[in-house]
């Protein structure tokens, strides 16, 4: 083939492929079987491999992500990208649509109206039909660069289509991971060892912020387009609605659930519409958005200092049922601290089937007013989480019964002490109660603690209630047997009861023994001391050689360690008065008796010791904002500070650079507008692996 032939050929695949890109993902109609597209894609990487100076900037191929980046610039947005004042009811919907009615001397006005995304709002900026820029909303101003991210994403085009295009064109809308992904990935995750999301938005404003655009091109994000915010060169419909079809046009995708509507009954049609169809859709939203149709009126009214005065975006309550209080039920955690637990008649809210949910502790049940057999009200908060918002005390017929909470331990009997200032209650039975044991254990297991993998709650449970376990240290004296042949508890009815078996339980042995060799910060945080997280528990490692001069550690000498106050120092102190638990530590550590575990504890360089001006963060300040998705916030603020480096709660000159995770706050902006530098997940990662080994 000539080589003329061969750019030919090449730019017709080129748009062949984006021409059925569009189809699939705007148009929802496509055009070929996935099959056919796999083979032209495969086809068009051939040729690029064999002529590299032929690959275009909008080739399917460039999706894959690139050099990775160490930080997002700013972007300031030519226009503003405004947020939405919110309305919760139908009466303030009646008074949005009069001041639109009194606006515009119409009586009936029309509105687009559109579903509200529970995503990421950015902006796309095209020049020429290509597209040069993507931002993200920031503080509506001022942004951040993440068009590399961006380009990755399947559902945006890289060059517009058709033949007249603008000049330049500013398109707003929502990154979103559509449900099916979301699940799709997190089974995955879970089968591989990955990173589990809590819900689609974290996720996708996550998977758009991740410097290396490489990790966001192997997310499955979406978009969909809402607004216009400039456009020349090329003239729009006037209104917001064909506006929209109009994007279609040049291959940008829009919801297929927009309409226009007229006047109030079309804006509570919409609103109960989509309502109704909330749970089936394959996206989050939390309600609509409703906008004045005409762009002349929009235009004429302009903004107030945050939001538009032609848009509000009627946000869906959250969902809530009536059920009855049947009982109450008092759990006990890891640390003695007892838990109301509302046992409810089984209500389906939210999309699910709730039969409980915390009550907290007593000021909570006095704060509610609730009576064993009441009605009450149950609703899911940001649709997670199952809580009690009240009782229906009309409906009260005299049986209700007062919520007494107990004066000794459900699990084993201890006395339950309240210490005055605390809204806590707990179990004074420490290791002895069954219930702290099993969270102990669940504890002492954990990734950050003793890291034995594999221990769940059902195994851990069976080994306590057969008291195969009766301390921490029985871990370590653990048959392959006597694991083998626990049983485990059915499931359902549906299925049987089942033993461990041997593989797992090799596997779970060769775990144990994997963890016999520790740094002694996690052994520390391992122990589960009262409010010693793994920041402090990194500090006492610092601060002391071994597990017996910290034994041995007084009151007034742990307040002289950073972040140790009178309170974590006494619960320390109050530890290790107990004999249980010295004599625990005693079967973890000792390497002379033979029925001990013979853990082998590993020291860190002790903070006296250390030449603090060798530290790769010596004289650094860090602040955190967002939420971290391969640790906490205590792991990372530990690890800044094992490296030299302070942390800080507020954003100042003085800050060196933010570490930030996805939903970032006011933190982030502050940073933007001093110019400070902003370091996202995958770079402190990476930072910290070089820096660490």
């Amino acid at each position: 083939m000539e080589y003329s032939d061969i750019k030919t050929h090449y730019r017709a695949l080129v748009n062949d492929l984006n021409r059925y890109s569009v189809a699939y993902y705007v148009n929802d109609e496509p055009l070929v079987p996935d099959a056919e597209y796999d083979r032209l894609y495969r086809e068009l990487e051939l040729l690029e491999q064999n002529n590299p100076e032929l690959i275009a900037d909008d080739s399917p191929t460039q999706r894959v992500g690139g050099q990775a980046l160490t930080s997002f610039n700013p972007v300031t947005h030519r226009v503003p990208l405004m947020s939405m004042g919110d309305i919760f009811d139908d009466n303030e919907l009646s008074d949005f649509n009069q001041r639109m009615i009194q606006s515009t001397g119409i009586a009936s006005v029309d509105y687009c109206a559109e579903p509200k995304l529970d995503g990421l709002a950015i902006s796309l900026v095209y020049r020429d039909g290509i597209l040069v820029q993507a931002a993200t909303r920031g503080d509506g101003r001022v942004g951040e660069d993440v068009t590399a991210n961006a380009r990755t994403i399947k559902a945006i085009p890289l060059r517009l289509h058709g033949e007249n295009i603008p000049s330049y064109l500013d398109v707003r809308g929502e990154v979103i991971m559509p449900r099916d992904g979301f699940n799709r990935w997190n089974e995955m995750a879970l089968e591989t060892g990955g990173k589990v999301f809590a819900n689609p938005r974290n996720a996708a404003a996550g998977s758009l912020r991740q410097l290396d655009s490489k990790i966001t091109a192997k997310r499955p994000l979406t978009f969909y387009a809402y607004y216009v915010g400039e456009c020349e060169g090329y003239q729009l419909p006037n209104d917001q609605y064909h506006r929209l079809l109009e994007l279609k046009k040049f291959g940008i995708p829009v919801n297929p659930n927009i309409r226009c509507v007229n006047g109030i009954e079309g804006l509570r049609d919409f609103y109960n519409d989509i309502l109704s169809r909330r749970d089936s859709l394959n996206y989050d939203i939390d309600g609509v958005v409703l906008k004045v149709n005409s762009l002349t009126v929009q235009e004429a009214l302009g903004f107030t200092a945050k939001v538009p005065r032609w848009a509000v975006a009627y946000k869906f309550p959250p969902e809530e049922m009536m059920t009855k209080l049947l009982d109450v039920e008092f759990q006990v955690g890891r640390t003695g601290a007892i838990t109301p637990v509302a046992k409810l008649e089984p209500v389906y809210v939210g999309g699910a089937t709730v039969s409980s949910a915390t009550l907290h502790n007593a000021d909570e049940i006095s704060r509610l007013g609730i009576k064993i057999g009441d009605y009450v009200i149950v609703r899911r908060a940001g649709d997670v989480i199952p809580q009690v918002s009240g009782a229906v005390k009309e409906k009260r017929d005299g049986s209700e019964r007062e919520i007494v909470f107990p004066r000794f331990c459900p699990e084993c009997g201890s006395l339950i002490e309240k210490i005055e200032g605390e809204s806590v209650a707990r179990c004074s039975g420490g290791l002895f109660c069954s219930a702290q044991l099993r969270e102990s254990i669940l504890h002492f297991v954990s990734r950050d603690a003793m890291d034995i993998e594999g221990f769940g709650d059902r195994i851990v449970e069976e080994l306590v209630s057969s008291k195969t376990l009766t301390s921490v240290a029985d871990i370590y004296m653990l048959s392959e047997d006597a694991l083998a042949n626990t049983v485990l508890e059915a499931e359902s009815e549906e299925k049987k009861q089942r033993l461990l078996g041997h593989v797992i339980a090799r596997k779970l042995l060769k775990a144990i023994e994997n963890s016999k060799k520790v740094p002694f910060n996690r052994f520390i945080y391992a122990l589960g001391i009262r409010e010693v997280g793994v920041s402090t528990a990194r500090t006492l490692a610092s601060n002391f050689e071994n597990i017996d001069s910290l034994i041995n550690a007084s009151y007034e000498k742990l307040l002289t360690l950073p972040d140790i106050g009178p309170v974590v120092a006494k619960h320390i102190v109050d530890f290790f008065s107990e004999k249980h638990n010295l004599s625990i530590i005693s079967q973890l550590v000792s390497q002379e008796d033979l029925f001990s575990a013979g853990i082998e504890i590993i020291p860190l360089p002790q903070q006296a010791e250390i030449d603090v001006s060798s530290l790769p963060f010596n004289g650094q300040t860090f602040v955190i904002t967002g939420t971290l998705e391969a640790m906490d916030r205590n792991t990372a603020k530990a690890r800044l500070l094992a490296l030299g480096g302070k942390v800080s709660g507020s954003v100042s000159k003085k800050t060196s650079a933010v570490i930030c995770g996805a939903d970032p706050g006011s933190k982030l902006v502050k940073a933007n507008e001093l110019g400070i530098k902003v370091i996202y997940e995958e770079e402190f990662l990476e930072m910290l692996m070089q820096h660490e080994a």
